[in-house]
């Protein structure tokens, strides 16, 4: 079931207990508008609020994932400090200090530059395909990484990688990305989204959706808090989670020697 029209800037599609949300500005090489921000940060308010959805994927119409910002549209509302979120949207970067508990997939092919990086960083699972070109650039225009390359980048690939790139801005190609951990994946080019998908699709209908809410919480607190604030929870979360349908249904299916049918409850 489609959600919105093919023309509309962010594409919102439910398949199963997956939600594909598509930036759609090829036109633009996807840089990202002050609509496109917006319209992003709604189709991830969806995807967390919908208790349907277990998973969604984030992924770009077009041959480019995203050129990165329309400094000429976005640039003043930045200088005045002004960029700011409706209600009904989220920051697409996760720095809103808000709890995420669905998992996303991002998908890269193309151009995936300064922003685009940092989409990819603020996602659970990165995939790309082997045709995708990354840069963060903005060291190169005067400013710096504002959505969170700065502190996720060293994080995920080790301090001397992550300055590698981030102080030089320079082009890095898909097999230097999955070498430091940007990326998790690297198909042949046209198969990146498929693969997404079907990472996506087992996690909504294998995986427990109470588990995998509880496992990504956990590891947001280890981030956030520390290990020991992470530890102290291991215990009382896997008591509430056992005491769930769906923890009965998973020793069942165990015992049973069969696949579990989780239903979130």
């Amino acid at each position: 079931m489609t959600d919105t029209a093919q023309a509309a800037i962010v594409t919102r599609e439910h398949r199963g207990h997956v939600l594909l949300m598509g930036l759609n500005r090829p036109e633009k090489r996807n840089a990202f508008n002050a609509e496109l921000l917006i319209e992003l940060g709604r189709a991830y308010e969806v995807l967390e609020r919908d208790d349907e959805l277990r998973c969604g994927v984030l992924f770009a119409h077009g041959e480019h994932f995203t050129g990165g910002l329309d400094l000429a549209e976005v640039g003043p509302a930045l200088a005045e400090g002004n960029l700011r979120y409706p209600d009904d949207a989220r920051d697409p970067w996760r720095n809103d200090g808000k709890r995420w508990t669905t998992p996303v997939i991002a998908v890269a092919q193309g151009w995936c530059m300064t922003l685009g990086i940092e989409l990819l960083l603020a996602a659970d699972i990165r995939v790309a395909s082997a045709d995708t070109r990354f840069a963060q650039l903005e060291i190169q225009r005067g400013i710096y990484p504002f959505g969170g390359a700065s502190f996720r980048l060293p994080r995920e690939a080790g301090w001397g990688n992550a300055m590698r790139w981030l102080l030089t801005g320079e082009e890095y190609d898909a097999a230097e990305a999955y070498r430091i951990g940007l990326v998790q994946e690297v198909t042949e080019p046209g198969k990146q989204l498929d693969r997404a998908i079907e990472i996506a699709e087992s996690i909504a209908t294998r995986s427990a959706p109470l588990g995998v809410r509880t496992t990504l919480l956990s590891a947001q607190r280890g981030l956030a808090e520390g290990d020991a604030a992470a530890a102290a929870r291991l215990t009382p979360d896997m008591v509430a989670l056992l005491r769930t349908a769906d923890g009965a249904e998973g020793m069942m299916s165990f015992i049973e020697r069969r696949p579990a049918k989780f239903t979130g409850r």
